[in-house]
């Protein structure tokens, strides 16, 4: 027919592989809402399943556009839970709870990377990975569990918000060392991160309101049209800019309130996943499984040492607000790693010219406490009460589950 363009047969097969993965992926989401935990170590599993026995001729371009569309995504829909005024609030009242996170967190990857016989600046990178926590993951596990009004969870959140807000200078900070730049360059540009996000904020506070009208529209097409073109826009400036497009999202995110914000977490939330789930895939289809035993004992012994120091931070972050049970719920939610940890290594990986351990063990890191961060904060109410039976008295603790 006339004006139709045929589909080569290479083109065809693409189509069905394409479809495979994404049905895949919707088996994996099933079991992951049956079983009540995060989806994004089954998506990791599977890319290294994927990766163990089909060969590895990803378009390096089109992986690239679709991490960064995921990121926007995530962080996008991350900052539109938050509320601006709460978040400066936070920035203010948590600083110290923020510094301290950074000061547990942050050392045990750095020194492991050292350990390890790295260069200063890939163990740099797993610093990053052991520091942040996973907003999403987090946010999931405590909307499944009811807990998105309880005393600690405030606290959490502010700790959560600060470890974001940070990612701000540090990955301009680190892509720019990455690509071959002076640790002079890095500092600049992460000053200008630093700078740009602050302005961000003050746009959000004070503007937030005229944004959201200017969003606002009786026509999905036309909000769902507007919001992805601004993201894409102020990404990709950001991008330009050395500075993180994700972080750039999160403070759109924050600027958006109303009734467009849930109209845009509607909207948004299909296309969010998807792309997700391909990032989270695409990751686990790019480490080298036959390096994940060499890694298995690190991983291990970071998993332990940084579950370990989280519930300490979180401990410390709800203190005034909590008995030991919100404590426990608080320190044991921030252990999970996930979507940034995943970022910053699949940066190193794909700059190239770092440890080819980096990203199994950035895998299996983010795995282990993907996987086990949900278990450990849906039992410390069991654990809160045996502690109480040891000490004083404290809040009752929640019946498991």
């Amino acid at each position: 027919m006339p004006g139709v363009v045929a589909i080569t047969s290479s083109g065809a097969l693409l189509l069905i592989e394409v479809g495979g993965v994404l049905i895949l992926l919707a088996l994996l989401a099933r079991l992951a809402a049956r079983t009540g935990f995060s989806p994004i170590p089954l998506y990791l599993l599977a890319g290294l399943v994927t990766g163990a026995i089909a060969p590895r001729d990803l378009d390096a371009t089109t992986v690239e556009i679709g991490t960064q569309i995921a990121v926007i995504l995530l962080l996008f829909m991350l900052g539109l839970e938050y509320v601006v005024d709460d978040v400066v609030t936070s920035l203010r009242s948590s600083y110290v709870a923020g510094v301290l996170d950074a000061a547990l967190n942050f050392p045990p990857g750095f020194l492991a990377g050292l350990a390890m016989g790295w260069d200063w600046l890939p163990a740099l990178v797993l610093g990053g990975v052991t520091y942040i926590s996973s907003s999403s993951i987090i946010a999931k596990v405590l909307d499944d569990l009811g807990r998105l009004g309880n005393s600690e969870t405030p606290g959490m959140l502010a700790v959560l918000v600060l470890e974001d807000l940070v990612m701000a200078p540090y990955l301009p900070f680190v892509a720019i060392l990455l690509a071959g730049g002076t640790v002079l360059e890095s500092l600049a540009w992460a000053a200008g991160a630093c700078a740009l996000a602050a302005v961000a904020l003050t746009l959000a506070r004070h503007h937030g309101p005229s944004l959201s009208r200017g969003l606002s529209h009786p026509k999905s097409e036309v909000v769902l049209l507007s919001i992805m073109g601004l993201l894409l826009i102020a990404g990709g400036v950001a991008e330009l800019l050395r500075v993180s497009g994700g972080v750039i999202a999160f403070l759109v995110g924050l600027s958006i309130s109303g009734s467009i914000a849930q109209r845009a977490r509607e909207l948004l939330a299909p296309l969010r996943d998807l792309f997700a789930a391909l990032f989270f895939m695409s990751f686990g289809f790019m480490v080298d499984e036959t390096a994940i035993l060499g890694v298995l004992g690190a991983a291990l012994a970071l998993w332990a040492i940084t579950s370990l120091t989280k519930v300490v931070t979180g401990w410390i972050a709800v203190r005034a607000t909590s008995g030991v049970a919100g404590r426990l719920r608080a320190g044991t939610a921030l252990v999970a790693r996930g979507e940034f940890s995943i970022v910053i290594a699949g940066l190193a990986v794909t700059a190239g010219g770092v440890d080819r351990r980096l990203a199994p063990l950035a895998a299996v890191y983010v795995l282990l406490t993907a996987v086990t961060a949900p278990l450990l904060t849906r039992y410390a109410g069991s654990l809160a009460l045996r502690v109480s039976r040891g000490g004083h008295a404290a809040e009752p603790a929640e019946p498991p589950g």
